[in-house]
């Protein structure tokens, strides 16, 4: 771990190699686990702005489970997150045959909204926790990302270069250069750590 602002950041995001493999995953971690995405307050605005015109991207199911739950929930922990359907996929979630992809960036990407998705969906394998003077910047590893850590390691991409404009969306270009410059340091340097 190392210290970068007020975000304390695991070394594992410039050591670990990751690749979004979507052909070998299919987007599963939009349809898996026991949660939605994380969200902060000010996405939670965002999306009661903008559903009516990412609504027409969503699968029925998917605006069922919105318009009885809202755009967004607190989670059981008391988080803000994504509603579920069925306690089970991301109700933003649509699909191209059998793979999930996310019906909000599929409007950004049509120019329709301006905002691309959840930064918590746009940092991931990253997690950023806030606590109250720093946030911690941490590598999540799940198993069902094993392709993507395959497919990084063949690629030779760091977790930080593969998530470096969500990086810079959530901490700014300023934040992302000095991230370069510790991990060009930890590679001419093995051993040595800067704190």
């Amino acid at each position: 771990m190392f210290q970068l602002g007020k975000t304390i950041v695991s070394e594992d995001i410039l050591e670990k190699e990751f690749v979004c493999n979507l052909s070998a995953c299919k987007g599963a971690c939009c349809v898996d686990g026991d949660a939605g995405a994380p969200l902060n307050e000010e996405e939670t605005k965002i999306l009661e702005e903008i559903y009516p015109k990412i609504k027409p991207f969503l699968r029925k199911e998917g605006i069922a489970a919105i318009e009885a739950q809202g755009t967004w929930v607190h989670g059981t922990d008391g988080d803000l997150e994504t509603p579920l359907i069925d306690n089970k996929d991301c109700a933003y979630v649509i699909f191209d045959g059998q793979t999930a992809l996310c019906g909000i960036e599929q409007a950004y990407n049509q120019g329709i909204v301006d905002w691309k998705k959840p930064v918590s969906c746009h940092l991931y394998p990253v997690r950023v926790k806030d606590f109250t003077e720093f946030a911690a910047v941490n590598y999540d590893r799940w198993d069902i990302c094993s392709p993507a850590c395959a497919l990084g390691k063949e690629l030779e991409v760091p977790v930080y270069k593969f998530v470096k404009e969500a990086l810079i969306r959530k901490f700014g270009a300023d934040w992302y250069a000095e991230l370069e410059k510790v991990a060009e340091e930890l590679k001419q340097e093995p051993g040595q750590r800067r704190r």
